[in-house]
């Protein structure tokens, strides 16, 4: 049996997190002029705000042991169509963003009702609905832009973006509200329990009575909803409606997502690592920006960075059942492993009170 290991724990849970320390303070070493200002931080957190909230949105389906990959189309859609409603049809921009952000949810529905249904590989048909979202966007726009008029959007549309409280920017609230609600939904309900074990053995969930459709289908809903909130977050910051805009979002967003699941829960997506890898992607793009890398610098990063985000989630999740078993151990008897989880008795039995293990993303579907 092997022992378990305190230092070890506090690496695998919070390197990550004293990585994008380090990162910080190497770059203000090596940049003392521009790197730790107050303006670059706001800048930081003014330019992540979008890829953090889709990182968010790929997080749900990827806990729920699926992926999203719509979600790049989704964001150029949503941010498109709220220009659409306010510029082109005259929509008061609150209802226009309640609409985009409704729409989102139900997108984010259609997707999980096609890959439960159709039992179609959420990668297939996520990239299939997407590549439809995009011929919607394009059709949308007839390929052009879509440009206020002379007196620009209204200035409240606008301050969604623009303003700032507290001396930061208003994204980065909305940022730490998301993932505040995504930590309660996941760690803290009974929703977010049945989720990871979904995520984790959906044969399993079935057994015990939790509707594994059904939870899939919840999962691509609250992605569709953050995806139309990061579309109207996209609008107020460009004030146009650029149709081509939204694929750039997909990488760094999975990057994030993926990374985060090696970290505070290694071998579980869960948004507080999420938080902290999109940090840690943040700071190096901006640090080796400032450095004066070339322009094929940031695809590179990000590339890079997705292989090895996914190899380490991968990795966490194999060192996390190996360290459950060496710690406790087969039970006597052996007993399969839902009915150690809970009850087997066909419809009389329940959901159990918790994972049973991490919600690492499939192997056969990882991106």
């Amino acid at each position: 049996m092997t022992p378990w290991s305190p230092r070890g724990h506090i690496v695998g849970n919070y390197g990550l997190l004293a990585l994008t320390a380090l990162l910080f303070v190497g770059f203000s070493v090596a940049l003392p002029d521009t790197f730790p200002t107050r303006e670059n931080v706001s800048s930081i957190l003014s330019n992540q705000s979008i890829p953090a909230l889709l990182a968010l949105g790929a997080t749900i389906p990827i806990a729920s042991g699926k992926f999203d990959l719509s979600i790049g189309y989704g964001l150029g859609l949503a941010h498109v169509m709220v220009m659409y409603l306010v510029v082109d049809r005259g929509t008061p921009w609150p209802l226009a963003c309640l609409a985009v952000v409704l729409g989102g949810a139900l997108v984010g529905a259609v997707n999980g009702a096609v890959v439960e249904f159709a039992r179609i590989d959420s990668f297939i048909a996520t990239l299939g609905t997407g590549s439809i979202m995009y011929a919607l966007t394009g059709w949308l726009t007839d390929g052009s832009r879509i440009v206020p008029g002379p007196d620009g959007l209204p200035a409240a549309f606008t301050r969604l973006y623009d303003a700032r409280f507290l001396g930061l920017p208003v994204p980065a609230f909305y940022v730490l509200a998301a993932v505040l609600v995504l930590w309660v939904v996941l760690e803290r309900l009974p929703f977010g329990r049945y989720l990871y074990v979904v995520g984790s053995n959906p044969r399993a969930a079935g057994i015990i009575g939790i509707p594994t459709h059904r939870y899939s289908v919840y999962a691509f809903t609250g992605s569709g909803l953050v995806v139309g909130i990061a579309g109207v977050l996209l609008a107020a910051q460009q004030q146009t409606g650029n149709p081509s805009v939204g694929l750039d979002y997909l990488l760094p967003a999975f990057v994030g997502a993926l990374l985060g699941s090696t970290t505070i829960r290694p071998g579980r997506a869960n948004a507080l690592g999420t938080l902290v890898a999109v940090g840690v992607l943040a700071v190096g793009l901006a640090g080796i920006g400032q450095l004066g890398a070339q322009f094929w610098a940031t695809p590179l990063f990000n590339g890079g960075t997705l292989l090895l985000a996914v190899g380490l989630a991968g990795y966490a999740a194999r060192r996390r059942l190996r360290t459950r078993a060496a710690t406790d151990g087969p039970p006597p008897g052996g007993p399969p492993v839902e009915a150690a989880h809970g009850p087997t008795g066909g419809r009389g039995g329940g959901p159990p009170a918790g994972p049973p293990g991490p919600s690492a993303p499939p192997a056969a579907e990882a991106p």
